[in-house]
């Protein structure tokens, strides 16, 4: 039976049109589905960053790098994976990935300097200007339509076309009902499971019962379809957490705001932990102590903060008030007034060497917090899952005993990631990303080829 497509490419966030766009370009007939409505998931959600090490962009800035040492940094807060070599298969095509997206495709992104966000030793993240991942998802999109891919949205994936131990395709829920796409090669660029409770509390259960703040679609069907076809699995104790999402805006306070100095209180007005744990691994921490928690910073925190587009939208429908004194900031959010200036004395004390943090925090960003004070209530969220289908460097899908499924690839959430074994401490900024972007471009490349050479 003669293939429809030559590369079927199943989900529209980064790592799917990434896939389609590199496949297109290596001399292969390409088609995207979607099962939302609109293309984008969790990129659109994210904030468009994407690491890579001794790209061309850090070497004009006078910023030394390398893949070894973006490889050190990964796994001094990751500490065990399942999957080493993953790590430094993406470390390794970091840079190239970029240079691509920026010199080849002409995505509006640029190197940010002003500050490195966790995980990261040196500056090395590539965002859009506005730091929001829908624009990187538009300028992907606007590739894609300047080739002529076709992309279907609204056409749901019910499982994938497995026959004579290989995958030929796909079956679609369409508007007229089920149909099939059989192809040549098959990208897995779905979403994670984080938007599953019963697959989060299977996997994940120490950040089960946290408000998942995800893109929808992010249900876990590339488990499913793996369980079928025999495929194995890797990190899947992984996720990212975020500690500070705006309550109740929904949108994220920028971490910006506490890696600077600022901290987090409790209902009753005291710190709970170090909060530069960072914001993915300091998300349980903060589930852990209640429902909500209160970010506190001051003015020179938020001038840093301001040069974000989103912090500002945040600031502009009143999730961030300004008060004189840290009592007035209490008040705001009917804190306990004496113990949130208690914990503001102590922390300062700390800052100062006059006594030693007692949850242990020694990166105190810009010093001790003076006034005007700003404050937001937050709550914990669930963003992503970091686990999924175990790969191999060219990102084919491999079944348990290690050997490739026919014609399969992954990438993004639907793979096995590079944030660790288990928890949320091992996510640096951009993981999720730099796994999307680099392997969807590494599976449409090498699809690609494959076909070529059959």
């Amino acid at each position: 039976m003669s293939n429809d497509v030559d590369v079927l490419v199943i989900g529209a966030g980064a790592c799917g049109l990434a896939a389609a766009i590199a496949a297109h370009d290596a001399g292969a007939s390409v088609a995207i589905v979607e099962k939302m409505d609109r293309p984008g998931g969790n990129s659109s959600l994210s904030t468009g960053s994407v690491p890579a090490a001794n790209s061309r962009f850090q070497r004009e800035a006078g910023i030394t790098d390398d893949p070894k040492t973006y490889v050190r940094d990964l796994m001094g807060i990751a500490k065990e994976t399942d999957d080493l070599a993953l790590v430094e298969r993406l470390a390794e095509v970091s840079a190239e990935t970029i240079e691509w997206l920026i010199d080849t495709l002409g995505a509006r992104m640029a190197l940010i300097t002003a500050y490195k966000h966790i995980g990261h030793s040196v500056p090395r993240l590539h965002a859009p200007v506005s730091r929001r991942g829908q624009d990187l998802v538009d300028d992907l999109l606007r590739f894609v339509e300047e080739r002529d891919i076709p992309l279907a949205v609204g056409n749901a994936v019910e499982g994938l076309i497995f026959e004579d131990g290989a995958v030929k395709g796909a079956r679609i829920r369409t508007a007229e009902g089920m149909s099939e796409i059989r192809a040549g090669k098959t990208i897995l660029a779905v979403n994670g499971f984080a938007g599953d409770p019963e697959l989060v509390k299977r996997y994940c259960p120490e950040i089960a019962g946290a408000q998942y703040f995800g893109a929808r679609g992010s249900t876990g069907e590339a488990i499913r379809w793996g369980e079928e076809v025999g495929a194995d699995f890797a990190n899947m104790a992984a996720y990212q957490g975020y500690a500070a999402v705006a309550y109740p805006h929904g949108s994220l306070l920028s971490w910006t705001t506490i890696e600077k100095g600022g901290i987090l209180v409790g209902a009753d007005g005291k710190r709970f932990g170090d909060e530069s744990t960072g914001y993915s691994g300091y998300a349980r921490i903060v589930l852990a102590q209640g429902e909500y928690a209160y970010a506190i910073f001051d003015q020179k925190i938020f001038d840093i903060a301001a040069l974000e587009e989103e912090f500002m939208e945040l600031v502009k429908f009143g999730g961030v008030k300004k008060a004189d004194t840290i009592e007035d900031a209490a008040r705001l959010m009917d804190l306990d007034p004496e113990a949130v200036a208690h914990e503001v004395a102590l922390y300062n004390a700390a800052v100062s060497g006059q006594s030693v943090d007692r949850f242990g925090r020694k990166d105190f960003g810009l010093g001790a917090l003076k006034a005007p004070f700003y404050v937001c209530r937050v709550t914990p969220g669930l963003f992503h899952t970091q686990g999924g289908l175990r790969i191999d460097r060219d990102a084919r899908v491999l079944a348990k005993s290690g050997q490739p499924i026919p014609n399969l690839f992954a990438g993004g959430g639907a793979a096995a990631g590079i944030s660790g074994r288990a928890g949320a401490l091992g996510y640096a900024s951009g993981n999720g990303l730099l796994s999307a972007i680099a392997l969807g471009r590494i599976a449409g490349i090498v699809a690609a080829e494959e076909l070529q050479r059959s």
